[in-house]
């Protein structure tokens, strides 16, 4: 058993982004990674690594695709090819690439908001037009879900040259349904927009949810998809910059491994080695815990968020380690942000209440 109340002091011994970035009054939980150690086995492999003593330049190897690929049959009975992975320096980056083949300056991308703020940098990154499909709320008490507004959907995706989605979505921790994919696939289909799913958040379900990968949906829906996989959000492996792409048609794959190669976007060999060992299953026994302490920690949140915050409403997520809270109701002025780290950032209450959902819980 992993107990994973006992953390590593990380504003001491690391130049972690999320602990060095405030004051220590502070108490950060704005960037995605957890405050547990990787699994054993990881470790474990990395130290070896070390051990041999000679750190030079890797390639992605041949056992290195095929594990991927065994992962998504695994997984989901997604069979796929191991020469379908191409190997990124991560997420973002992935779908960086993608915007560079697909888009123009008259096509642009098309994100459903709110959404992950490195969505809202493509455009800026590549200098492509934004295309936006904001996702339509509802509110059952202080619970919020959001679900997809057709209309706007099917007006913006004919303006775009690809379709960015993020499932499970983050922040909202919503995993679309097989429906809901589906159809968004077809609009993109018919109007010739390339899909490129982040499904980054994959293997953190919460409670006996289930994922289905968009591709998976039918071989014509993978023809125009490129999914885009890493094991760094769900083992804790962010800081190696490893991620994969996942691309069944043989041209778009050719193209985007051009892309790639242009960029020298090259993995580091550390981020390699954490990669094979994180998705050739030794550390699932880990991430069945981690699932049940995340589902606790989601459920505290709410918990608490309802009895002594009942103005503010949140999400109830499916999947991720993320909270999405909506202060709009509370009478706030301003931006959240401001007012939390400026206005209460000694008020000892709220900083009892993050401590505790901070252990594992990023917002």
């Amino acid at each position: 058993m992993t107990d994973f109340n006992q953390v590593p002091n990380r504003r001491r011994s690391s130049n972690s982004i999320k602990w060095q970035y405030y004051s220590k009054e502070v108490l950060p939980m704005w960037v995605a990674d957890m405050e547990f150690p990787a699994p054993k086995p990881i470790l474990r492999a990395l130290h070896k690594a070390v051990d041999h003593g000679v750190l030079g330049y890797e390639l992605p190897s041949n056992a290195l695709k095929e594990t991927v690929a065994s992962r998504m049959d695994k997984l989901y009975g997604w069979r796929v090819k191991p020469e379908a992975v191409v190997t990124v320096t991560g997420i973002v980056s992935g779908f960086r690439v993608a915007a560079r083949i697909a888009c123009t300056t008259q096509k642009g991308v098309l994100i459903q908001t709110p959404v992950y703020n490195e969505f809202h940098e493509v455009k800026n990154n590549i200098g492509i037009p934004q295309l936006e499909s904001p996702l339509i709320k509802h509110v059952v008490g202080n619970i919020l879900s959001y679900e997809i507004d057709w209309d706007i959907f099917e007006m913006q995706v004919k303006k775009a040259g690809m379709f960015l989605l993020c499932n499970p979505h983050n922040p909202l921790g919503l995993i679309f349904s097989r429906k809901d994919l589906r159809k968004m696939a077809e609009l993109c289909i018919k109007n010739n927009v390339l899909i490129v799913s982040d499904e980054i958040h994959s293997e953190l379900l919460l409670d006996d949810n289930k994922f289905t990968p968009l591709a998976k949906l039918s071989a014509e829906i993978a023809k125009h998809t490129i999914t885009l996989v890493a094991p760094s959000k769900t083992f804790n492996i962010a800081g190696l910059f490893c991620g994969f792409a996942i691309i069944t048609d043989n041209e778009l794959r050719d193209r985007y491994e051009k892309e790639v190669t242009h960029q020298r976007m090259h993995v580091g060999s550390m981020g390699l080695i954490a990669a094979q060992s994180a998705f050739s299953g030794v550390c699932d026994g880990w991430l069945k815990e981690l699932r049940g302490y995340l589902t606790d920690n989601r459920d505290f949140l709410v918990e608490y968020v309802t009895e002594y915050m009942p103005q503010v409403r949140l999400t109830m997520p499916d999947a991720t380690y993320l909270g999405w809270l909506d202060f709009t109701q509370t009478g706030m002025i301003g931006s959240p942000y401001e007012f939390f780290l400026k206005t209460l950032r000694s008020l000892s209450v709220m900083g009892n209440c993050s401590a505790r959902v901070g252990k594992a819980m990023s917002a």
